[in-house]
């Protein structure tokens, strides 16, 4: 394994953050009370061409490895202070573009990955149910054939994008007694005969990634929407999966160093009893044990996307970047807010809002247990 960079990939990471920084965070904390996602903010990133790092130049990526997106996406993280939004483009980078790229056929991909890529459209991932939880094939939604459409008919829930979403990969049965070997995939679109956006969900973080409820009511699906082939929606489902959980927190390092970095800042410059506070044992300790995370989670990370390149698979590094990184980041947002006493939790210094985003990455793309339980398969137990 090597992870060192060239001058190239190391270029595209500061182009990432000074644009993310010059252009992502107007307004932030007014966007994050509001819960306002950004069409604006939406289209300057798929411009730059974040969208569509990974995907070839044809529909409209920009042909990179899976290294280079993790860099480019640690520096997205270092620039953006807007979870939501960087969370609302992993979303849809990992669970609607990649699984239509791997398994669609050449006219889904030409119709919808070159839109997504571009930012015309925004796409959503429907998985999960009101009664399913972390049991993710168990599932209420069915279809069955109907000459040349496909009848689906169930609810679906915590669907990132889905309140502006304009395409939607949705997992259904089509024979219930199959159960795991029944799921399938289909595409839908935004004004299918018998879709609706249900409620929106408020959420104690990532307030500016909206999400909401799914509902098929008889809705008709034409049969070349079908992804991949019937019964193969599992197999589909879990590779994306992999990807997503092995690859969403990649702009989680960049946040922490952004993070390290303002805390330095604070525990040299703010002084108690006549010295900096950063002298204190107490203080130091908090800023090496971050250090000592961020670096530990770069390195998970790096090696689960060199593995995903050069093998194909990534499962249990995937599932160890996912642990690791997400009880990392909660452990240094808190880190943070103590270093920062009562600044720390307060709206203005914005550390608050990094601690509620936290929160929410040690449970979606599967839950902290769920990881260990992925890791506990692949050691034999």
């Amino acid at each position: 394994m090597d992870f060192s960079w060239s001058e190239d990939q190391l270029e595209l990471k500061k182009a990432v953050i000074d644009f993310a920084g010059r252009e992502l965070n107007e307004d932030v904390i007014h966007r994050d009370k509001n819960c306002t996602f950004s069409m604006d903010l939406w289209k300057k990133c798929a411009g730059f061409g974040l969208h569509g790092l990974p995907f070839p130049e044809e529909y409209n990526g920009l042909g990179s490895d899976l290294l280079t997106t993790m860099l480019a996406m640690e520096g997205l993280g270092h620039g953006c202070k807007d979870s939501g939004l960087i969370f609302s483009i992993n979303a849809q980078m990992w669970s609607v573009q990649m699984p239509i790229f791997n398994y669609g056929t050449a006219a889904q991909k030409s119709r919808y990955l070159s839109k997504l890529c571009n930012g015309e459209w925004i796409g959503a991932h429907g998985m999960s149910e009101p009664d399913s939880g972390s049991d993710a094939f168990s599932m209420g939604t069915t279809a069955r054939l109907d000459g040349d459409h496909y009848i689906l008919n169930g609810t679906k829930t915590f669907v990132t994008n889905a309140s502006v979403a304009d395409v939607f990969i949705v997992f259904a049965v089509l024979e219930q007694r199959k159960g795991f070997w029944g799921v399938t995939a289909f595409i839908l679109e935004k004004g299918f005969p018998g879709f609706r956006i249900g409620k929106e969900i408020e959420k104690m973080g990532l307030k500016t990634a909206p999400m909401a409820e799914l509902i098929f009511e008889d809705c008709r699906v034409p049969v070349e929407n079908l992804l991949g082939k019937e019964g193969n929606g599992a197999s589909i489902f879990n590779d994306s999966m992999e990807c997503e959980r092995g690859f969403i927190l990649a702009s989680y390092i960049g946040s922490m160093e952004r993070q390290l970095e303002a805390c330095l800042k604070q525990a040299k410059g703010r002084k108690q009893y006549r010295q900096p506070i950063g002298k204190f044992q107490a203080i130091a300790n908090k800023l090496v044990d971050m250090k000592v995370r961020m670096e530990t989670a770069r390195l998970i990370l790096y090696k689960g996307a060199w593995m995903r390149q050069t093998t194909g698979k990534a499962g249990v590094d995937a599932a160890i970047a996912k642990l690791y990184l997400s009880e990392s980041w909660v452990k240094s947002c808190l880190d943070a807010i103590q270093i920062h006493g009562g600044y720390g939790f307060t709206t203005e210094y914005e550390l608050e809002r990094d601690m509620r985003d936290s929160v929410g990455s040690t449970l979606y793309s599967g839950t902290s247990e769920i990881q260990k339980n992925i890791i506990a398969q692949y050691l034999g137990l």
